[in-house]
C-alpha cells in the first residue's frame, strides 16, 4: 500500500504543482472532499476555494477558482480555471481586486452585472484567506 499520492495542479497558464503528499482535500462543488492514497477514482467539479494538502506534518494551501480533479488511487490532477499557492498571492492586489469587486457589486445595475461581481468578490476573498494563511 502506498503512503503518499501524486498531486498536480495545471492551469491554462502553467503547471503549479507537482508533488507526492499525504492528503488532499478539495473544495469540491457538492462539497468539500479528502483524498488520501489508494482513494476510488472519481471526478469532481470544483468550486472557488480552498485546496490544502499535507507533506509530513506540514500543511500547504492553493487558492482553486474552480475547475475539475480527477482521482486516481495514485494520484490526484486538478485542471483548474487559475490557482496560487499562498505563498505567491499577492495581498496587495488581492484587497484591491475585493475592493474594486465590492464597489461594482454596490453598483450593479441588473442581474448579470451583480453575478459577475459576486463571483469577482469570491475570488478575491478566497485568495485572501489563503494568504493569511502563510
Amino acid at each position: 500500500m502506498a503512503d503518499k499520492i501524486l498531486l498536480e495542479i495545471v492551469t491554462p497558464e502553467r503547471k503549479v504543482l507537482s508533488e507526492m503528499v499525504d492528503i488532499v482535500v478539495a473544495p469540491g462543488e457538492e462539497g468539500e472532499f479528502g483524498v488520501l492514497p489508494n482513494h476510488i477514482p472519481f471526478l469532481s467539479k470544483l468550486k472557488v476555494g480552498e485546496l490544502r494538502f499535507r507533506v509530513g506534518a506540514g500543511t500547504r494551501y492553493v487558492a482553486i477558482m474552480g475547475g475539475y480533479a480527477e482521482v486516481l488511487p495514485d494520484h490526484v490532477t486538478v485542471l483548474a480555471t487559475a490557482a496560487e499557492e499562498a505563498t505567491e498571492i499577492d495581498i496587495i492586489r488581492a484587497k484591491a481586486a475585493r475592493e474594486r469587486a465590492e464597489r461594482r457589486l454596490a453598483e450593479a445595475r441588473d442581474r448579470f452585472e451583480f453575478a459577475v461581481a459576486q463571483a469577482a468578490l469570491q475570488r478575491a476573498m478566497a485568495r485572501l484567506r489563503i494568504a493569511e494563511k502563510r
